[in-house]
């Protein structure tokens, strides 16, 4: 069962508005097993809608369209669609009702315009839109199924929930699709290959692996796609558990969390709490974690030591250590994180100091070189990264690769138990 989606509108393709419908789209059509294999985004000109589904019609089964059903000029999907599939438009008296009741409801004189909204293409059956103004259609041609919708992400989202959804499902053709999700961190896409290589050879045709890459993360993704659910959840579990296995020391999980939802959940499971240090990625690290609920159970608190003196004041790093050694070094990193734990009263810490970009670096200490520190139970462990002279990307680079250390040291330090 082949399905494209075209995606109509001028504000898309001049980059003044994100395209969220077909994410949300796609990912509720691989719920119910259907695939998407195409997405065209297209102007709102008629010629180009007219190319646009000659062209699926040649290769899809089902074809969903969002946008430009509007009551403005701009707005000419409806009379491309009439030309397109030699029918008429004619006004629908439910949907007529219903627009004026909505203008009726706020007291305001509905514009003449606004009849349009009541127009639908004859051979369809028309989609009734409780979310807003345009009604969906629903046409059968030429053994295809086109599903018209509003581009307005609610209005979409009403009409695939309520109807076109629910007539997907009683659609002949759907095989079932299983997905499967490991979060690995700390190593690269082409190393993890590397190591899941004689796994990855032995996958049937109809299992795929899929790298999903990130700041120092790696998401794998399983698919498989067939008839026997059951069969293939067994396969594609029994092969995820050997990648698990491959990459130990860089599996973080395989439940969809995040990495920093991961490490919170497994530092309450242990009744353990943590506390940061921050210069070069200004409290990254602590936005990360304190943007999920509950966080405040594990997270006692942060400082943002940026400059040296506030090392030296708050968090008991040396004025020596920052003499001899620089504030980019692993003394002071590890300084920092030993004394904010101590300040904060945490089980654990994290650290890090470094030097973003893109200015400020020099032949010995380069931009993009970052110290990390983790101070644990029993022990403290420092790291050193080299990162590129893009600001942002070292940041989350630094703070991703902090999480996951610490994850690590707690895992080392607590799975016994």
């Amino acid at each position: 069962m082949q399905v494209e989606l075209i995606i109509i509108g001028d504000e898309l393709l001049i980059g003044q508005v994100v395209d969220t419908n077909s994410n949300w789209m796609c990912s509720h059509l691989n719920a119910i097993g259907i695939q998407v294999k195409q997405i065209s985004t297209i102007s709102d000109r008629e010629e180009d809608i007219t190319a646009a589904l000659t062209l699926a019609s040649t290769r899809a089964d089902i074809i969903l369209m969002t946008g430009g059903l509007g009551p403005t000029k701009d707005d000419v999907t409806k009379p491309t669609l009439a030309k397109y599939f030699n029918s008429e438009l004619i006004y629908d008296e439910g949907v007529l009702k219903h627009v004026e009741q909505i203008f009726a409801k706020y007291e305001k004189p509905m514009p003449s315009e606004n009849l349009k909204q009541a127009e639908v293409l004859k051979i369809a059956e028309v989609m009734f839109n409780k979310a807003g103004t345009a009604p969906g259609m629903w046409i059968k041609h030429n053994q295809i199924y086109f599903a018209v919708m509003p581009g307005v992400p609610s209005e979409m989202k009403y009409l695939m929930e309520h109807e076109v959804l629910p007539r997907l499902k009683n659609l002949n053709g759907r095989k079932k699709i299983i997905h499967k999700n490991i979060l690995t961190s700390g190593l690269g896409e082409s190393f993890l290959a590397e190591r899941i290589y004689d796994i990855e050879e032995r996958l049937p045709k109809y299992i795929k692996l899929a790298y999903l890459p990130s700041f120092a993360q790696v998401r794998l993704r399983l698919s498989a796609e067939g008839d026997n659910e059951d069969m293939l959840r067994k396969e594609v579990d029994g092969f995820a558990e050997e990648i698990k296995s491959s990459l130990i020391n860089f599996y973080v999980n395989d439940t969809q969390q995040t990495l920093e939802e991961t490490l919170l959940a497994e530092m309450e499971k242990y009744k353990l709490t943590l506390a940061t240090a921050e210069s070069c990625t200004g409290g990254y690290v602590s936005h990360l974690i304190t943007q999920i609920p509950g966080s405040s159970r594990v997270f006692l608190g942060g400082i943002v030591s940026y400059s040296n003196d506030v090392k030296v004041s708050s968090i008991d790093v040396r004025q020596k250590t920052l003499d001899d050694f620089g504030a980019v070094s692993e003394q002071t990193a590890i300084e920092m994180a030993l004394g904010v734990k101590r300040k904060i009263g945490s089980n654990y810490s994290v650290a890090i100091t470094g030097i973003a970009g893109p200015d400020g670096g020099s032949l010995e200490k380069p931009v993009g070189t970052v110290w990390v520190a983790i101070a644990g139970i029993n022990k403290t462990k420092s790291y050193n990264f080299l990162f590129g002279t893009r600001r942002n990307d070292n940041i989350i680079r630094a703070s991703n690769n902090a999480l996951n250390l610490l994850l690590r040291l707690v895992r080392e330090e607590n799975m016994h138990l």
